[in-house]
């Protein structure tokens, strides 16, 4: 998240929008509520407490030696359509999507719309 918060402009003068998903119960493990007080962040966080949105993405990562009933780090794109037009899906909790990768997907989805 802070790679993304911290280039938050840059990613919006681009088109985009920043929203964060994690597949977490809200008294979870990882504990959202006091993770976000120690670490605000200015974008929208939504917690997929019945992974709804994980499984229907395809990002479920329900048991790994690093994973158990979460979600794949992953970055997507989405149109204003709705489509999804850049998807990312890291293979263990360490691997992310690489910003400068997301930024010239987004920057060349904008540039397809003019």
């Amino acid at each position: 998240m802070t790679q993304f918060e911290s280039r938050k402009a840059e990613i919006e003068a681009a088109g985009g929008h920043v929203a964060f998903i994690a597949a977490e119960k809200r008294n979870g493990v990882w504990n959202p509520e006091k993770f976000l007080k120690k670490r605000p962040i200015s974008s929208v966080f939504l917690l997929d407490e019945d992974r709804v949105v994980t499984k229907a993405c395809g990002l479920h990562h329900a048991l790994a030696t690093d994973a158990l009933n979460i979600a794949h780090p992953a970055t997507l794109i989405i149109d204003r359509n709705g489509w999804v037009r850049y998807i990312y899906r890291g293979d263990n909790q360490n691997d992310r999507a690489p910003l400068n990768e997301v930024l010239v997907a987004l920057q060349l989805l904008g540039n397809k719309s003019n």
